[in-house]
């Protein structure tokens, strides 16, 4: 019987779970800026595979769909990421396997500290009303940020 404490559960997971479920997704990822004022990765759906882990760890701001929405703040989006041609996507989200897919800004306030992914196997448009409940879903985030 080990004697270390088990980690206390992460209100992001949780949140990024009940998130995916909400949006009918099938993946979903929570960055936040750090002090390097690089994107780092505070939760990803389980079943990620180790590969797109290591692409998606630590992203540069304005680079990929998570960069561009910090950058813009604004939501950055894509039907099918396996077929874009938009430039917003980087080659490296083609080895998620996954199509439809979305990555707003989380604000604390007015001020971008993070983005919140969620995308789906299949082709995917989302809805402005979708849009616009990943955006309160990510100010609700800020306020979990460690």
């Amino acid at each position: 019987m080990s004697t270390e404490a088990a980690a206390p559960p992460n209100p992001l997971d949780n949140n990024l779970a009940r998130i995916i479920g909400e949006f009918a997704a099938d993946s979903g990822t929570i960055h936040f800026i750090a002090d390097d004022g690089m994107l780092h990765l505070a939760a990803a759906s389980a079943g990620m595979p180790e590969q797109v882990l290591a692409i998606i760890r630590t992203i540069p701001v304005g680079k990929g769909m998570a960069g561009l929405a910090v950058e813009r703040a604004q939501p950055v989006d894509a039907c099918n990421i396996q077929t874009d041609t938009s430039g917003d996507v980087r080659p490296g989200a083609k080895a998620t396997g996954l199509a439809g897919s979305i990555v707003v800004p989380i604000f604390n306030g007015e001020k971008v500290v993070g983005a919140l992914g969620v995308a789906n196997r299949s082709e995917r448009v989302f809805t402005a009303d979708e849009i616009a409940r990943l955006q309160e879903e990510g100010r609700k985030l800020a306020a979990l940020r460690v």
